[in-house]
């Protein structure tokens, strides 16, 4: 059985060590998204916001305000929680790369930072054979 088989879903989203091949990626990063988007849905109902607010002529624009206002601190606090376990998952990818997990910070320099990201990280085979960081996922 090849180690990425074997990964537990802990390990994957809370620990930096160890690497990863593009398919365990993919897979975890489909399945943060879905998992947020989910919860934003469901903080949006709880507070009344609409992803289409804003658009609607009949509401009122106080009441649109009021409720983004409201949902602020319960949205940004899922945004955080949400943010560990990605750079876990960066991190892991980057050591497939032989490089240094503080590469996922490339994604704050706009446009070329999230385009080298998605690049490197989901689109290039690791490096083959073990290396600093661990033996070879697809090995």
């Amino acid at each position: 059985m090849r180690p990425e088989e074997t990964m537990d879903w802990k390990h994957l989203f809370l620990s930096f060590e160890g690497r990863i091949s593009r398919k365990p990626f993919w897979l975890s990063l489909l399945a943060l998204i879905i998992i947020e988007w989910i919860l934003f849905i469901v903080l949006s109902l709880i507070f009344g916001m609409s992803m289409m607010g804003g658009m609607d002529p009949g509401m009122d624009p106080e009441a649109v305000t009021s409720a983004a206002m409201t949902a602020m601190i319960p949205m940004w606090i899922l945004l955080f929680l949400f943010f560990y376990p990605a750079l876990a998952i960066y991190t892991k990818r980057w050591h497939d790369h032989g490089k240094d997990g503080v590469w996922s910070f490339i994604m704050f320099i706009p446009i070329i930072g999230a385009i080298w990201l998605i690049v490197e990280c989901g689109f290039l085979r690791g490096t083959e054979g073990p290396n600093l960081y661990g033996d070879d996922p697809l090995a």
